[in-house]
């Protein structure tokens, strides 16, 4: 069975790109428009990894940060912002994200922080 991935972007040319890529990676993908979908996705298909934008409409990042890690403590999750918000950044790594990309960010960069943190079965 393949490693999961989350995609968490209110914005659907970024969402369908991320999917793309990992699909192409051997990872099986979700996507997610806003919180909600994140943690009803969370709970009937345990992902591996959450790739999580900071600024959602209704619910944020923070939110559902918090949300995603009450569901599951160990989940994997990498935080995407296009904004330079240092101390969001900063309360998200608390909460227990694993790192953070800036808006608009290097596909291939994001790709490596996927790989080292879930690695797919064939490599």
């Amino acid at each position: 069975m393949s490693e999961k991935i989350l995609i968490v972007d209110d914005q659907y040319g970024i969402r369908i790109l991320l999917n793309e890529v990992f699909q192409k990676e051997g990872y099986k993908t979700f996507q997610a428009a806003n919180g909600v979908q994140a943690i009803d996705i969370v709970n009937k298909h345990s992902p591996d990894l959450v790739l999580l934008d900071m600024k959602i409409p209704g619910m944020d990042g923070i939110e559902i940060l918090k949300r995603l890690k009450k569901i599951d403590k160990n989940i994997q999750v990498i935080i995407m912002t296009a904004y330079g918000e240092l101390d969001m950044i900063q309360e998200a790594k608390e909460l227990g994200a694993i790192t953070h990309f800036a808006k608009p960010f290097d596909i291939d960069e994001i790709r490596e922080a996927v790989r080292s943190h879930i690695p797919t079965k064939s490599e």
